[in-house]
């Protein structure tokens, strides 16, 4: 008989068990297989309660939230240690249950495809080589605190990833240029909802390897390519590439739509260059030209814009902003079809995949003073993907067949022998 020590949510238990072994192999402790206890001394109970408090606040104030509901006592480095074992099965759990699909996400015709990147600070050595070549080649201005620009190179990038169903919602370009007004409650109504919605984050893999991602997710849920894909970008010329690549890889139907919000940022910082920021001028400046690029007429309104700033005499210095939106207009000129996009009801801005980084990074990971390491951050970013996802009880009753299986049952040669113990009841010893 041997007697082992589990933290549980209601404190500490003793179990006594009867362990088999021969020499030259470690004990077998078949009352462990039946109770399905883990690795290390802390329950699954205990795990479960730690994951859900580090995928919503620090990890020195999950501890104490720990101790304070069960009096079970952890180090910040424990609280980290287990948090990296909680998400190992993450990719797994998504291989296999992609299918299980509510039936409402079956029936909607389209299906959204969308990504972006959001900087997470690191340590130095946790920093993709190029990115710590700079942070090692730069000087510090100031001795106490980090100046404007410094930040960028403390910085590793994580791709955000975002999948779901929608209806169509078939709009005119008039209606869209009009809602620089407030919304009235019966349009927002109207608006169709995501479906099924599932948001992930990775610092850890590449951008294409994450993109890779969204559409191997996307064939799990609609194999035969029967629903109307849409990609939702931001114009970055790599995330471009690597999304093309992706349609052209899988043999995929997809179209491509450049975000609008991100046109008409690039429209403000132009009209800027011709009229006061504040101004209902400019205001008006921007509106008419956004209301010509949802017309299907990119092209003409760069051109526009150009001529203006040459016929008004505007310095080349100045001018810039008017010039870095046209070229973005121009270059980017085949996924800014809005005209054709609104008449079939497909969406054209990337809503979803904002929140996912302001709620997946900015609201968790962008701590002031914060370092992350790669494993930690990778870590918090999986948990609260899965709670993003309403995905988190569900994993964690995977994560636990998965871990009874690696723990327990591959270790026997005839596993049916933990089948007929737990119909026994088999209890041995008392807990305390």
């Amino acid at each position: 008989m041997r007697e082992r020590t589990v933290m549980t949510v209601f404190g500490k238990v003793r179990i006594k068990r009867t362990g088999y072994s021969r020499p030259g192999k470690s004990s077998l402790f078949p009352l462990d297989a039946v109770l399905n206890l883990p690795e290390g001394i802390h329950s699954y109970g205990i795990r479960k309660a730690l994951a859900l408090e580090v995928s919503k606040s620090s990890f020195s104030e999950a501890t104490d939230s720990i101790r304070r509901q069960t009096g079970v006592r952890m180090h910040k480095r424990q609280a980290e240690h287990l948090s990296r074992k909680a998400v190992r099965c993450f990719d797994e759990y998504y291989e296999q249950t992609c299918s299980l699909l509510p039936g409402e996400a079956e029936k909607l015709p389209l299906l959204i495809l969308t990504t972006d990147g959001k900087g997470i600070v690191v340590r130095k050595e946790d920093l993709r080589e190029e990115t710590r070549k700079k942070a090692e080649n730069a000087r510090r201005k100031l001795n106490k605190r980090i100046s404007k620009g410094e930040k960028k190179n403390r910085k590793r990038m994580a791709t955000v990833a975002s999948v779901y169903h929608m209806e169509r919602f078939v709009r005119s370009p008039e209606s869209v240029a009009g809602e620089f007004a407030p919304e009235s409650e019966s349009e927002k109504k109207g608006r169709p909802r995501p479906v099924a919605k599932r948001v992930w984050a990775s610092l850890e893999k590449s951008r294409e390897d994450v993109i890779r991602e969204i559409f191997e997710e996307a064939l799990r849920r609609d194999p035969s390519n029967s629903k109307k894909w849409v990609c939702l970008v931001d114009g970055d010329p790599h995330q471009l590439k690597s999304v093309n690549r992706q349609i052209e890889k899988f043999s995929v139907s997809a179209v491509v739509i450049l975000d609008i919000i991100h046109v008409i940022e690039y429209l403000w910082k132009a009209a800027r260059v011709f009229h006061d920021e504040a101004s209902r001028t400019s205001e008006k400046w921007v509106s008419e030209r956004l209301l010509g690029i949802l017309r299907g007429r990119a092209s003409l309104v760069a051109g526009g814009m150009r001529r203006s700033a040459t016929l008004l005499k505007i310095r080349r210095s100045s001018r810039k902003p008017v010039d870095v939106c046209a070229d973005y207009l121009l270059k980017n000129s085949p996924y800014l079809r809005y005209n054709e996009y609104l008449g079939e009801g497909l969406p054209i801005a990337t809503g979803v995949i904002e929140g996912a980084c302001r709620h997946l990074i900015r609201d968790r990971m962008d701590i002031t003073g914060a370092r992350w390491s790669l494993e930690g951050a990778e870590a918090v970013l999986k948990l609260r993907s899965l709670r993003s996802s309403g995905d988190f009880d569900d994993y964690w009753k995977f994560y636990e067949l998965q871990e009874f299986d690696r723990n327990h049952y591959s270790k026997y040669s005839d596993p049916a022998i933990l089948d007929e113990l737990s119909s026994k009841e088999f209890v041995e010893g008392k807990s305390t």
